[in-house]
């Protein structure tokens, strides 16, 4: 029997890595990369490339899933129905278009980082057609395409971000176990989530450096 703290601690950690924050904790980890590799770079540029991230990913999206729940449009803000998901998702996936010109529209980042965030969008709308007819997991495809776009990065850069990909995996594991937990998914859907994030934001920079 799983413990009263187990199941706070499984929420919780859905709720810190939950798939509108995980554009913004991966424009984090690059903004270090990068203040690492470039100290010159104006620290005005770094705040907005991760403010307008988390707006755009993180902010809108959620404000618009409240603004749903209060309208009675949804039952919960958690979107535990997965009829109910397509509407707040493809809300969101319009979000992480306009994103993705963010980033290479005006926040001028490497093409890597334009086919991190369309990979990104591509999930999303996937895992919206997927849930009319099966409740993929959102939370494990974002921690997939998390990991899909370390490996970009670590690709486009030419070195292996080992304990930033090994840090990932393990928080991976951890939200499989805390959506499992809550009953939230089967194996298989959290299984196939993680997959399919690391497909559609690794794959196109995959290609793009082999061609």
């Amino acid at each position: 029997m799983h413990t009263r703290l187990h199941i706070s601690f499984s929420q919780v950690l859905s709720v810190l890595l939950h798939p509108c924050l995980i554009p913004t904790y991966g424009m984090i980890f690059y903004m270090c990369m990068m203040h690492l590799r470039h100290p010159q770079l104006p620290s005005v540029y770094i705040a907005l490339s991760i403010a307008g991230t988390f707006v755009l990913t993180g902010l809108i999206p959620i404000l618009l899933i409240v603004l749903l729940w209060r309208r009675k449009v949804i039952n919960s803000p958690e979107l535990t129905e997965a009829q109910q998901r397509t509407t707040p998702y493809l809300y969101t996936a319009i979000c992480f278009g306009f994103w993705s010109y963010f980033v290479l529209g005006t926040m001028r980042m490497p093409q890597v980082w334009f086919f991190i965030a369309i990979g990104a969008t591509v999930a999303l709308l996937a895992v919206t057609l997927i849930n009319r007819w099966w409740k993929i997991s959102a939370h494990l495809t974002a921690m997939g395409g998390l990991l899909g776009g370390i490996c970009s990065l670590g690709l486009y850069y030419a070195v292996l971000p080992l304990w930033s990909i090994i840090g990932v995996l393990l928080l991976s594991l951890l939200v499989m176990y805390a959506r499992l937990l809550l009953d939230a998914h089967t194996p298989l859907q959290v299984i196939a989530g993680y997959l399919l994030g690391i497909l559609c934001t690794f794959t196109p920079n995959l290609i793009l450096y082999h061609a």
